[in-house]
């Protein structure tokens, strides 16, 4: 059996890309939802640590397999928002992994 797989992604954002990440975020998420996946949570930070890059967003994404999430990065029409993410995004920090057992 598969299992589940968790992203945290970073978002850093172009200055003044606010409506081309909206449009890239919109369109994804739709592809994404095509392959099983789904954005659980949407952080807007508001500090950091001082030696810590404040990102735009941070998103806590689900995919019901690793294979799920291939398939999602491999989609052709993903593919095609490369521009509108490359203008919009300028970084991406991405952690993946499975979930884990709490403390306590």
């Amino acid at each position: 059996m598969n299992q589940a797989v968790l992203l945290l992604a970073r978002l850093f954002i172009h200055p003044g890309q606010e409506e081309a990440f909206r449009q890239f975020e919109t369109v994804a998420a739709r592809i994404m939802a095509r392959h099983g996946g789904r954005i659980e949570r949407v952080i807007r930070p508001l500090s950091a640590l001082p030696e810590s890059p404040l990102p735009h967003e941070i998103h806590l994404v689900s995919f019901p397999s690793q294979e799920h999430f291939a398939a999602y990065r491999a989609d052709a029409e993903l593919a095609a928002l490369a521009p509108l993410r490359q203008q919009a995004i300028a970084r991406t920090e991405l952690v993946i992994g499975v979930e884990g057992e709490p403390w306590g």
